[in-house]
């Protein structure tokens, strides 16, 4: 008898020890989950998408833990502010609607935001705004066809959203050389950018940074640029000083 009710007593404690175990792990797990944290003054909402999404409902697991949301986004989607077709497992950055926390003013695609996209620039003439216009036509008229396609031939830049928040410019001369000076044209200039991150909602790009600071060593140029358009294959975005349409690339190893 004895031998039994101590049995039954090293079961009793057993049991208790896994339970307060199982709590324990369950607890650190979910203290794990909630790391995430926002920069400051980042309002935005940061998750993956669902298994329920539609074009009038997002379901939306946040990073900061607990059970998924559903946001009414029939709105947002007639008003064309979803950006990139939310589909399960894809990265979201949600803005919602400041008067309804149930409905999302704004949805981003950061999966579809990834990869390279591309534009096509065309040169021009070097030094040729310094003529008057009527020099400036004259001379194009009289070029032949033939040298025209020599000299203004088109060329590709691109912009690279890595996975690491890097970023991978190329087209464009890194450093102007002797030949670059001889030659009758010159392409557009373009910032380098290195690094990209989203804040509220907006893609912010920084150029020519090495471990936070520019090569000069100050702090690095940022631009603050608006995503107008996103699908899986066509970009829009505008800067502080123009707007640019992009075409996706197969990324290249």
């Amino acid at each position: 008898m004895k031998k039994a009710v101590f049995i039954l007593t090293i079961s009793a404690i057993l049991m208790i020890a896994c339970g307060s175990k199982q709590q324990h792990d369950m607890h650190t797990e979910a203290e794990a989950i909630s790391l995430f944290q926002n920069e400051p003054g980042d309002s935005a909402l940061y998750g993956l998408a669902c298994d329920g999404c539609t074009d009038s409902v997002l379901v939306f697991l946040p990073y900061t833990g607990g059970n998924p949301d559903t946001f009414d986004i029939i709105d947002a989607f007639q008003h064309r502010r979803i950006f990139g077709q939310p589909h399960i497992g894809d990265e979201l950055v949600v803005i919602l609607n400041p008067e309804d926390s149930a409905e999302a003013y704004m949805v981003f695609n950061t999966e579809e935001l990834k990869g390279t996209w591309c534009y096509m620039v065309s040169p021009t003439l070097r030094n040729v705004e310094k003529m008057p216009r009527r020099m400036q036509r004259r001379m194009m008229e009289r070029m032949p066809d033939s040298i025209k396609q020599q000299l203004l031939v088109p060329r590709e830049y691109s912009l690279r959203l890595k996975r690491d928040n890097t970023v991978q410019v190329r087209g464009m001369q890194r450093r102007q050389t002797t030949t670059d000076d001889m030659s009758p044209v010159e392409y557009p200039a373009a910032k380098r950018y290195t690094e990209w991150h989203l804040y509220n909602g907006k893609l912010i790009l920084k150029a020519d940074t090495i471990a936070g600071f520019s090569q000069e060593g100050a702090k690095p140029e940022t631009d603050t640029v608006e995503i107008e358009m996103l699908f899986r294959d066509s970009l829009v975005l505008r800067f502080p000083d123009h707007t640019q349409s992009y075409y996706r690339k197969k990324d290249e190893n």
